[in-house]
């Protein structure tokens, strides 16, 4: 069934999950407020929602080199205490989220590290190539904002599929780790380096080559 704007928003205000796990609770319970509410419970979603409001000022800075060293990636994840931090649970998530980065190459942490200009400017693609296939303006911004969530998907880590796992994006990942070690968990920055990235190489045309070594031979 669908469920409006206006049930999912006081689902989130009720429970603290997010908006798109209180859109799908609705769903799954016809709708039924009290019901969803269990069901974010039973998920364990409305509690990690809770807890995603604490202090995480510990944690550890993990790494993973990929291709024999062509690709390498850092990520700071952190969580409430030192004795989580040290957990082998913890270090392997951050372990799955640094390969994971490697694998997919974010460019945002999440949607609001995003410039403004950034999303505007995608819109304005979106825009006219929905034009440009003849779709009807009337349903052009329904299929802009449809679009720029596949946007979202390539370039915001947040957003994106688990690579071990595509049925779980990584936000819905880290509240899976929140309800496990009982502590809110966030990934606070990552960087991903690449061999050769930005280097402008020379590319030699070999005829070229060959004439201009003919041409000093000569002289």
């Amino acid at each position: 069934m669908s469920v409006t704007a206006a049930q999912v928003k006081e689902l989130r205000e009720k429970t603290g999950a997010g908006m798109m796990d209180c859109k799908k609770a609705l769903v799954e319970c016809n709708g039924n407020m009290q019901e969803a509410s269990e069901y974010l419970r039973k998920q364990g979603i409305a509690k990690s929602a809770k807890k995603a409001g604490r202090i995480a000022a510990e944690g550890i800075v993990e790494s993973y080199i990929h291709l024999g060293g062509r690709i390498g990636t850092m990520v700071e994840v952190n969580c409430e205490t030192d004795f989580a931090a040290k957990n082998e649970g913890f270090k392997n998530f951050a372990r799955d989220i640094a390969m994971h980065i490697a694998a997919t190459n974010p460019t945002y942490l999440s949607r609001e590290d995003i410039p403004e200009e950034v999303i505007e400017h995608e819109k304005e693609i979106l825009r006219e190539q929905a034009l440009n296939e003849g779709k009807p303006e009337k349903i052009v911004e329904r299929m802009v904002d449809g679009r720029i969530k596949k946007f979202y998907e390539e370039n915001v880590l947040m957003d994106q599929n688990f690579v071990k796992d595509p049925d779980k994006t990584i936000e819905e990942l880290v509240k899976e780790q929140i309800a496990t070690i009982g502590e809110n968990v966030k990934i606070r920055r990552f960087a991903r380096f690449e061999m050769g990235e930005g280097i402008e190489k020379k590319e030699e045309n070999f005829a070229e080559e060959v004439a201009a070594q003919q041409k000093a031979a000569q002289k």
